[in-house]
């Protein structure tokens, strides 16, 4: 048994662990990688200290801090489920294994959103990505087209405007909602054709991608791509939960101190319904997590 679990180490999970590491706490981390969502951002501008970094490289500055510390990091797991037992929590990993501790947080973040239409299953992999960063590469001298219409859309475009001859951005909205910055490089390019007020309906090809049937204003057409980046939101990896309150969105509620509806379990960074999903903010909770936990487990042992 354990002072503590962490479930997930994205940059709220990662600078949980620093924190918990710092208090001297006992605990395990559990996460399918290390980085989250940072590690497929592309170029990141707005985090303090750094100018200009990729989210690789952000993501290797955060496995590099989190080696400065001695804790049981079980990285290529994920979480099938957790119950509570008395005061303690038991997490069931998809290996089967349980572990138990006095407190737990959640920092699982969130997956991308699926289009749901006809050969997005079909493609995957084939010609359709969820993430840019990922494989913007694969598709040198390639049409593409990126769905989607805020900041992660967005992002996709400006590292496919080096690799790409033509992209297509593909909004359902009547204008793109993302940076204003990202908005004004995306538009200055002759290569990016902006398409509002538009929907994908299905994927098509052979073995790989060969287009999209696009409907605008009623009217269907085919347009030629080769490949397909789907940029339409993100979904809060909180299915193994059903302890916490969560919102319509399936988010879990925190208070302004990461707590949840249950004592002694928190939550941090984007799997929550802290608003603005930004690297910094889930850091912070991440933080505000930790700490939390540590005035739980003095208060009550």
């Amino acid at each position: 048994m354990r002072d503590l679990i962490i479930v997930g180490a994205g940059p709220a999970g990662i600078t949980a662990a620093v924190y918990a590491a710092r208090k001297q706490l006992d605990f395990s981390v559990i996460s399918q990688d290390i980085g989250g969502q940072a590690a497929l951002s592309g170029d990141i501008e707005n985090y303090t200290g750094y100018q200009f970094i990729t989210g690789p490289e952000l993501a290797e500055k955060f496995r590099q801090h989190l080696k400065q510390y001695v804790f049981d990091l079980r990285e290529g797991e994920t979480v099938a489920k957790v119950e509570r037992d008395g005061n303690l929590f038991k997490v069931v990993t998809a290996k089967s294994e349980t572990l138990a501790a006095k407190t737990l947080i959640i920092a699982s973040g969130k997956r991308p959103r699926l289009l749901n239409v006809p050969g997005e299953v079909e493609y995957k992999n084939h010609g359709l990505t969820y993430c840019a960063t990922c494989d913007a590469p694969l598709f040198r001298g390639k049409v593409t087209a990126v769905i989607g219409g805020g900041n992660s859309a967005l992002d996709a475009v400006l590292q496919l405007m080096n690799l790409s001859p033509k992209i297509y951005l593909i909004s359902i909205a009547d204008k793109l909602a993302g940076d204003p910055v990202m908005k004004e490089k995306a538009a200055a390019s002759p290569k990016v054709e902006i398409l509002n007020n538009s929907k994908v309906t299905e994927i098509f090809g052979d073995q790989f991608v060969k287009g999209i049937k696009v409907e605008t204003a009623g009217q269907s057409r085919p347009i030629p791509v080769e490949g397909v980046f789907v940029e339409i939101g993100l979904t809060p990896n909180s299915e193994f939960i059903d302890l916490a309150k969560k919102n319509e969105l399936g988010e879990i509620m925190v208070n302004c101190a990461a707590e949840t509806s249950v004592s002694g379990l928190f939550a941090a960074g984007d799997v929550t319904d802290v608003p603005e999903k930004q690297i910094i903010i889930a850091a912070g909770e991440g933080s505000k997590a930790a700490l939390a936990a540590f005035r739980y487990l003095s208060r009550h042992e």
